[in-house]
């Protein structure tokens, strides 16, 4: 594992107590990579946290968004840690540790955007896509695609540190990844680049178009030839995906479709694969916390192998 500088990490802590529960919050700081921006990560420790036990992780991307809506630019949250609590109550999920990486906005299209299916595309097409902005002046891409290299934060610099400072089972079978829109593209491209790391993903919104536009647009088919080609192991592998039906969601369903195709194609059935349709659902924070659930009772239910 590679060393993490105590100086360069802020740690802070902060109980949360929800009813008889109690669960932690770590919040580190400018976390130091040799691969990507140093970042914010938060550890969320779950009610009864042991160092007597070990924990499946679910590692998380745009991390900011997930537990405090009094932060967040658009005052939307996941509701995590209600979520992650409500179901280990009930016990329909095991006591699980998240892990969520902060995004930084300028770069986020170019850490989340899958970099083997953009390289893919003809040098041409790959420069056009440079191009397109935001929003006036501000460009869609804050630089290269450089997924690759956050990939190899998370799983080489990351995780090795989650896995020495608490008590994680570690191992494929109890490590997942979650995130929506860029963030579900990037879920399911890290299961298919390390599948002996991921046990599964959790793809929610996944924003197949790769930019903001349908029309002439040839992301989609490098997507499909990818999944083709490097969709893990069925018998050892969970996805999940889903989608709404209106704002930017209403893009997907036709894109899905034949991204299921493939998954069928390719043996997954509903043992280890879920595709869901949720009508009226936007593509926004407080849809997706209504459906989370969903997908961690997939992802965490009978993981243990």
């Amino acid at each position: 594992m590679r060393e993490i500088p105590a100086l360069l990490l802020i740690v802070s802590v902060i109980s949360c107590a929800q009813g008889e529960s109690s669960t932690t919050l770590v919040r580190l700081e400018n976390f130091p990579s040799k691969y990507v921006q140093p970042r914010t990560v938060d550890i969320w420790l779950p009610s009864g946290y042991s160092a007597n036990a070990k924990y499946p992780v679910i590692y998380m991307h745009d991390g900011q968004m997930l537990f405090d809506s009094t932060t967040t630019w658009n005052k939307l949250e996941w509701g995590v840690d209600e979520a992650m609590e409500k179901l280990i109550a009930a016990g329909t999920i095991p006591p699980t540790i998240v892990v969520a990486i902060h995004n930084i906005d300028s770069i986020r299209h170019n850490n989340y955007f899958p970099q083997k299916p953009f390289e893919s595309l003809p040098k041409q097409t790959q420069e056009s896509l440079y191009t397109i902005e935001r929003s006036a002046g501000r460009g869609l891409f804050g630089g290269k695609v450089d997924s690759d290299n956050y990939l190899r934060f998370i799983v080489t610099e990351l995780k090795p540190f989650i896995d020495s400072e608490y008590k994680t089972a570690g191992d494929r079978a109890n490590t997942f990844i979650m995130g929506s829109s860029m963030g579900g593209l990037i879920s399911m491209y890290a299961l298919c680049e390390y599948p002996d790391v991921f046990g599964g993903a959790a793809c929610l919104s996944t924003h197949w178009p790769g930019v903001f536009t349908m029309d002439n647009n040839p992301i989609p088919n490098a997507f499909y030839q990818y999944l083709a080609n490097k969709l893990p192991d069925p018998t050892t592998h969970k996805l999940y995906f889903d989608f709404g039906t209106t704002t930017l969601d209403a893009l997907y369903e036709p894109l899905q479709l034949k991204v299921d195709s493939i998954m069928r194609t390719k043996g997954f059935t509903e043992q280890n694969w879920i595709t869901r349709k949720f009508e009226g659902h936007a593509h926004d924070e407080r849809a997706w916390r209504s459906r989370l659930y969903v997908p961690l009772t997939f992802l965490l239910t009978n993981n243990q192998k």
